[in-house]
């Protein structure tokens, strides 16, 4: 076991907290109500995006521009998040997890299209610790050759072999990849068809680090402690972050332009269709595509009920179909999607609803009850995500990264009261007439083309 006397200086104030501080954090509960808004500082050239949820338990992440969109390489984005928590300069990755284990936290670390997330959940009175570690973590972590060979390298290989297994997420992946090209037309999900040979290795995960990390292109957020609080640490253990690139191996920036298309690939382990066309952006909202999205659904809200959305009222005899639609936006650039997974039939017939169903908005006919329902529903939808941790944490460090300051939720949702059918009409219109992006994953002797579905690409 490992002795308190072992623990770094931080981990020590964390491990020692007076009897009146948690006499203080009991009465901050009992005395103050949970803020929904972030607070925005700089500390150094470090951004830091923090709310005081005033909870007994606290979450810290370095949200970094690293997603598959950036990466210059295939694969890079998966190993960076791979080698999260492996050895740094002071610590070994064993001493990493008993600490944490010690002190009761969690660890974890995922990617998006845009962002990686390196993030630990703990007892709020070890704030100092984490910020320490994670900032240890984001620029001091060594990338050896013997955790990529022996850790690294063997937990991608078992993401690519579940990643060629799911339908539904080479169906996803294959319609960014028709819309985008490359950037967010990248797969998010490793499979074994992707050429990440001779390209990725511990050199290469080092290089990209030391662009991706860097203090321009990260934000640190927290939820359950104050921005001060925050502050004050980060500006102690975020000092050796890089204060610009460090490698040659940087970035790839290229704005995004959306092209449409459609991509098929056979598949025996079950089918998926992706419909999409270009939605909108952190920069550039629109709320008639949010309304859409929660207009066409994809499955009842109510248990028991058929809900009201369009999907759900003429997809629920269909056996076996799971129907989800989604409005995806990024920094510059956004998809509409519906997914439709299922038997092969099932899919083909709800394909095939689907674009009937947007051609019936198109042409206005939707109740203005409906479309009451659709508002609420979107808004519903985001307010939600807003009190999560995870959901929120990403996107007030994304927005922050990308617009300078964290999204308002309240002042996000505004635009939603303004929808009206003529609106919703117009938009949907305008869907119909651009290119389609379509993935279709399976028995492509069942599954249609765009074309017989009537759609543009």
């Amino acid at each position: 076991m490992i002795s308190r006397t072992s623990f770094p200086r931080a981990a020590q104030l964390a491990l020692r907290q007076p009897g009146h501080a948690r006499t203080q954090l009991a009465r901050g509960l009992a005395t103050s109500s949970p803020s929904g808004s972030y607070e925005l500082s700089d500390v150094g050239g470090v951004k830091v995006v923090a709310r005081d949820s005033r909870g007994p338990t606290a979450k810290l992440a370095v949200v970094a521009k690293a997603g598959t969109r950036y990466e210059p390489l295939p694969g890079l984005a998966a190993g960076l998040e791979s080698f999260s928590f492996k050895t740094t300069e002071k610590r070994s990755g064993l001493r990493i997890v008993r600490e944490s284990e010690l002190l009761g936290g969690q660890l974890a670390s995922y990617h998006t299209r845009e962002a990686l997330m390196i993030e630990s959940s703990f007892l709020r009175t070890d704030l100092p610790y984490y910020v320490e570690l994670l900032g240890e973590v984001a620029s001091q972590t060594k990338y050896t050759t013997h955790e990529y060979n022996e850790e690294v390298q063997e937990v991608l290989k078992a993401k690519q072999a579940v990643a060629a297994s799911n339908p539904a997420a080479l169906a996803l992946d294959a319609a960014h990849a028709v819309a985008f090209h490359h950037g967010l037309g990248s797969p998010l999900n490793l499979t074994p068809s992707m050429p990440t040979q001779p390209y990725l290795n511990e050199s290469s995960i080092a290089e990209y680090a030391g662009a991706a990390l860097a203090k321009p292109n990260i934000t640190i957020v927290a939820d359950g402690a104050s921005s001060a609080e925050v502050s004050k640490w980060v500006e102690q253990f975020f000092k050796a972050s890089p204060a610009s690139s460090s490698t040659s191996l940087g970035l790839n920036t290229t704005p995004s332009k959306y092209y449409g298309g459609e991509s098929r690939v056979n598949h025996t382990a079950g089918n998926s269709v992706v419909i999409a066309f270009p939605g909108s952006s952190y920069g550039t909202p629109s709320p008639e595509v949010a309304v859409l999205a929660a207009l066409l659904g994809g499955k009842s809200s109510i248990k028991w009920s058929p809900g009201f959305s369009l999907l759900s009222r003429t997809l629920g005899g269909l056996s076996g179909l799971s129907a989800s639609t989604a409005s995806l936006s990024y920094s510059d650039a956004g998809l509409f999607t519906v997914q439709l997974s299922g038997p092969a039939l099932s899919v083909r017939k709800a394909a095939e609803e689907t674009v009937k169903a947007l051609k019936a908005v198109s042409q206005g006919n939707v109740s203005k009850e409906d479309l009451a329902k659709a508002i609420a529903k979107a808004k519903f939808d985001v307010l939600e995500a807003s009190e999560g941790r995870n959901a929120s944490m990403l996107l007030a460090g994304s927005s922050a990264l990308h617009t300078g300051k964290p999204i308002e939720i309240m002042e996000s949702i505004k635009p939603l009261d303004t929808v009206t059918v003529d609106k919703l009409k117009t938009a949907t219109q305008n869907l119909l007439k651009g290119k389609a992006s379509v993935g279709v994953v399976g028995d492509l002797h069942v599954l249609p083309y765009a074309e017989e579905l009537g759609l543009q690409v």
